[in-house]
This record gives structure tokens, C-alpha cells and sequence, in this order.
């Protein structure tokens, strides 16, 4: 006696529309339901946790929110944690301590982290303090005599910096970029990751990705009824698309059943387009490493190959999939297909082969090199180079801080801004080497150039002042910037 096929699952399609925002009137109403705010969401700039020093600081706040507004896990190393939960955002990590302290510079601080921006700076004040509305912070507006409060240069921007960077020196110099670590998975990373079955297609098979014991699996049951034979999880579209340009291709820690699987990359951000596919097969019940090349993946539209053979853009990636398929392509059968019960593990997805990125961001000053420098005209001069003495060798103290993070082969950027402000707002930048450079720039300005270091390889191994100019339409091309450079 003939068995019927199974019934089609509209329900199950329909919500799998919604999940993606193919229907999004329905998704908006399941979200107001269950309480998700729908934020965009961001993986692009996953790269691990970045440690900011000084994170309280007037550069160092806005560095925190930035980061944080990318998408980038962060840990705020803060002398006082209740003082910073009221300055920053609460979805950061605090850990309590001091570089001027190295014993508080434990090996919790620097776990999992793969760069650190330092923000910390002896704290320079107007003499007689500030007026209620802190006018006079406004550093390049008027200037006010400054003096040093607190502790002393020597002791914050040397000895603390190159204890900073003594417990940074164990920082993972891999040239790889984590894109998801499955070992502890975000709210944000478990959101991100829907099931894609042959549903859509009227097929009846079914999968889920679950979170457990520090691995995404990819799991379910996949059936060749109804015509049907795949299942598959899929990301939502990316807020900021990856930029992998600089890697070499994507690497996958899985254990599967022996089964063989496929990785799909895509470049636009429609729901049935082009996707990037590459098949790989699993050793059963044994971790491997999975190595997909750019230039080895094969450009398909629901398995079938086109004929451009066009590489990958892999400037602008905006989703990832993994998939089971009866099906290899056009047409053609997976070998070692299995329908049933299926399960793959994953603990992270990575691009490799990498160049070289900052892993520590150092901001300094203008002006470093030039007290006692023969020739100098000290009338001509900012107030740093001419109260330098006066100052307790600020600009000397921090020199010696920049000689100890080059000597420490930690790749590095190191930044000179001339007098910071408060200015608001997009500002045009100009770089210069040589320490001849005069001017201002806002803190705003010096905080997102902080956070684009990290994804410049040009940006490794330069030492560089900056200063703001004016422009009708203030923009700035990083890279050129960055190209300008001569490394140290």
C-alpha cells in the first residue's frame, strides 16, 4: 500500500520568511510580540575582545561607543567600576585595575584579546581647576596654564605604558580574523543564525542550529520527499557587511558524521540570489579544519553553476550558510549524502591568511621629540613643548612610553594628535612623520581613528602626528591615509 507524502508546512515557510524579513510586515509583529527591538546587528567587525585603557577618558568614552556601535566585543580596564558604569555603555566588560600597577594587569585582562587601544594620559588640568562648564577643557579654543594632577608622567605615560604592553606581549599575532567563536556565543550571534530548509521549496525537512556545551551544531532531518533534499542555517543579512579583502579565504573547526556539506557565501543582500559555494566532506565524529580558498569558490543560483565563473567580491559579504544537499551541483548527486537524522558541529568560522593588523593602538602627543631639539624656536611652539619641564617631561615620558611599545614587536600603531578639542562632527585629517606638525584635532576625530587602525595592515608599525583642516566636505579615505606612511 502507497504512503502519502507528507503534507507541505506552510506555517513553517511563512515563519521562515518572516525570520529572514522576506515578509517583514510579519516579521516586525513577531519581534513586537516577543520583545526583540530588531537593532541592526553586526558581525563585521568581529575580531575578537578589544581592550581599551583609559576607557573613562575624554578620547577613551568615545572610543568605547564606537566600538561598541560596530559590533566589536569590548573590556574596559577602569580603576573604579562604578564610577565607569555611569560613563559607559552597559554592554561592555569591566575589569578593574591600573597600568601603574602591574600586579592589577592579570592574565583575566588580557584573555581572549586581540588588540588593545591605550587612551591613558598623566591627567593635565587648568591651574585652579576648571569652570563649572568645563569651558576651559576646550584645549585649542584659549589657552589656559596647565598643571599636572594626580600622579606623575613618568610613573602613567611610561612605566605605565610598558606595563601595558609587557601584559599584552602574549596577544595572538595570528594574521587570521575570527568572524564567529562558537566557544561563547552573544545574544547577538545566537539571533543571527535562522534555518533555511527545502520548505521554501515545499520539501519537508527540517534543521536548527543550537548553542551547547561551547559549539554551534547544526542539526535536524533532512528528507528527499515532496522533492525535496537540503537543509541548511543561514546568517541574516549583515548591518555592515564583511570585508575579507585582505584574507585569503574562510576556515571552518567542525566535526560532522561523514557526511559531505557545503559553505555558501553571498555578496547582495536580496533573499534568492547568487550565492559563492564550496562542498566539503566531514570525518565522522572527528574535528578537522576546513580550509575554502576566495578563488575556489564556484558561483551558483540553487545549485546550478553560471557560466561567469566571476570571483567572490569579497569586499561586500553579506550573509553565510552552511547546507546537507542530495544534491552537488547541477544536477549531480552528493556522494556521501545520507537522508535522516544529520548533525555537524561548528566552533568557529575564521578568515585566514591575513596580513598583518595593529594590535595596539597607542595614543600620544604632537611634539614628543622636539623639547631640547637643536634649532627648535620654542615661541613658535604649542604650550606642551614649551612647559615640557615645567609639566614633569610629559612629552619625554611619553616618548620613552612609545620606544617601549616598538620594542616589544607587538604589531602597533601609534598616534601623535596635536592640541585635542571638543569639537564635533566629521573632521578632514591630514598625517604627517616627522614630528614637525602644528594644530589641532578633536577627540572625536582621534577616537574613530583609533578603530580604523585596526583594520588597516598599512597601519602596522607606524609612528604618525595628525592634525584637523578645515574642508566644506569634511571625508577621509583611510587607506590613502594610511598608504602616505612610512613604516618605523
Amino acid at each position: 500500500m502507497n504512503q502519502k507524502n507528507p503534507s507541505w508546512d506552510i506555517g513553517r515557510f511563512v515563519k521562515t520568511l518572516a525570520y529572514f524579513d522576506i515578509i517583514p510586515f510579519i516579521g516586525c509583529l513577531q519581534r513586537l510580540f516577543l520583545g526583540n527591538d530588531n537593532k541592526d546587528r553586526s558581525i563585521g567587525k568581529s575580531m575578537g575582545i578589544v581592550l581599551v585603557a583609559g576607557a573613562t577618558g575624554g578620547v577613551g568614552k568615545r572610543v568605547v561607543q564606537i566600538l561598541v556601535d560596530r559590533g566589536y566585543q569590548v573590556r574596559c580596564l577602569v580603576r573604579n567600576c562604578d564610577r565607569a558604569k555611569s560613563l559607559l555603555p552597559q554592554n561592555v566588560e569591566l575589569i578593574e585595575g591600573d597600568i601603574t600597577k602591574p600586579e592589577t594587569l592579570t592574565p583575566q585582562l588580557m584573555a581572549k584579546v586581540s588588540a588593545v587601544i591605550c587612551c591613558t594620559s598623566v591627567k593635565v588640568q587648568p591651574v585652579e581647576g576648571d569652570t563649572p562648564d568645563r569651558a576651559k577643557y576646550n584645549q585649542g579654543i584659549k589657552f589656559y596654564q596647565p598643571e599636572i594632577v594626580g600622579d606623575t608622567p613618568e610613573n602613567v605615560d611610561y612605566l605605565g605604558v610598558k606595563n601595558l604592553v609587557q601584559a599584552a606581549k602574549y596577544l595572538n599575532k595570528s594574521t587570521d580574523q575570527l568572524i564567529f567563536d562558537f566557544n561563547n556565543p552573544s545574544a547577538d550571534l545566537k539571533e543571527i543564525w535562522g534555518a533555511v530548509d527545502d520548505v521554501v521549496m515545499g520539501g519537508v525537512s527540517e534543521s536548527e542550529i543550537k548553542f551547547i556545551d561551547n559549539m554551534a551544531v547544526f542539526t535536524g532531518n533532512v528528507s528527499t520527499q515532496n522533492s525535496g533534499g537540503f537543509a541548511s542555517v543561514r546568517t541574516k543579512n549583515i548591518a555592515l557587511p564583511l570585508d575579507l579583502s585582505t584574507y585569503e579565504g574562510i576556515e571552518l573547526r567542525v566535526k560532522g558524521d561523514g557526511q559531505r556539506y557545503k559553505f555558501l557565501a553571498r555578496t547582495e543582500s536580496k533573499w534568492d540570489g547568487v550565492a559563492y559555494c564550496h562542498s566539503f566532506d566531514t570525518v565522522d565524529n572527528s574535528w578537522i579544519d576546513v580550509r575554502i580558498p576566495f578563488n575556489q569558490l564556484v558561483p551558483v543560483f540553487r545549485a546550478k553553476t553560471l557560466d561567469s565563473k566571476e570571483l567572490i567580491n569579497t569586499q561586500n559579504i553579506c550573509s553565510l550558510q552552511l547546507m546537507l544537499s542530495k544534491f552537488e551541483y547541477d544536477g549531480e548527486l552528493n556522494p556521501n549524502f545520507m537522508p535522516g537524522h544529520f548533525a555537524l558541529q561548528v566552533e568557529s568560522i575564521k578568515a585566514y591568511g591575513g596580513e598583518t593588523l595593529p594590535q595596539f593602538v597607542l595614543i600620544s602627543s604632537a611634539g614628543v621629540t622636539r623639547p631640547n631639539r637643536p634649532g627648535i624656536n620654542l615661541a613658535e611652539e604649542p604650550p606642551a613643548v614649551r612647559m615640557n619641564e615645567q609639566l614633569g617631561g610629559i612629552l619625554t615620558w611619553k616618548l620613552r612610553g612609545e620606544d617601549s611599545l616598538r620594542e616589544s614587536k607587538i604589531p602597533y600603531t601609534i598616534i601623535r594628535p596635536c592640541a585635542l578639542t571638543e569639537e564635533t562632527g566629521v573632521q578632514e585629517l591630514v598625517f604627517e612623520q616627522g614630528d614637525n606638525i602644528r594644530g589641532k584635532v578633536s577627540r572625536d576625530a582621534i577616537a574613530l581613528l583609533c578603530i580604523e587602525s585596526l583594520s588597516q595592515p598599512q597601519a602596522s608599525n607606524v609612528t604618525f602626528e595628525v592634525k584637523a583642516v578645515e574642508s566644506p566636505n569634511p571625508s577621509n579615505n583611510w587607506q590613502q591615509l594610511f598608504a602616505s606612511l612610512q613604516p618605523d
